[in-house]
């Protein structure tokens, strides 16, 4: 996989929503559903700007971008349902366990231990649910 045809589309809503089922698969979608009792417009700010504008950007595939994402997720340190969605995410992408499990470990360094610890357990939590689904 490498890029959504940012220039194939005709709208930024259509290019978000077919980005997030490429990248995110179910997972994206429940987010997006949980939301549309409360802010049915923020729902569509995440499809059109996130994933219909920066993820169907040129320039880096699919797999590169859910790297830079799950380390920025998990140095924030406070984003642990989202980064669970990335690493999901990762994996439907193409990057493997071990590369998830280096990414995270990375964060160490950068980001400090805690927050490389609650990444691999969000990791962790992850890979069993796929465990238990397969």
């Amino acid at each position: 996989m490498t890029h959504i045809n940012a220039h194939a589309e005709t709208s930024r809503l259509e290019r978000g929503r077919r980005a997030l089922a490429e990248i995110d698969g179910e997972a994206g979608h429940r987010v997006i559903a949980a939301l549309a009792d409360i802010a049915p417009d923020f729902a569509n700010y995440v499809f059109e700007f996130s994933f219909g504008d920066i993820y169907s950007r040129p320039g880096l595939d699919l797999r590169s971008r859910e790297i830079a994402t799950i380390a920025a997720l998990a140095a924030l340190g406070n984003a642990q349902p989202q980064l669970k969605v990335h690493i999901e995410a990762g994996l439907n992408v193409g990057l493997s366990r071990q590369e998830i499990t280096e990414i995270l470990i990375q964060m160490a360094v950068y980001a400090g231990f805690p927050a490389a610890l609650n990444g691999l357990f969000a990791a962790k939590e992850v890979f069993a649910a796929r465990d238990l689904a397969a």
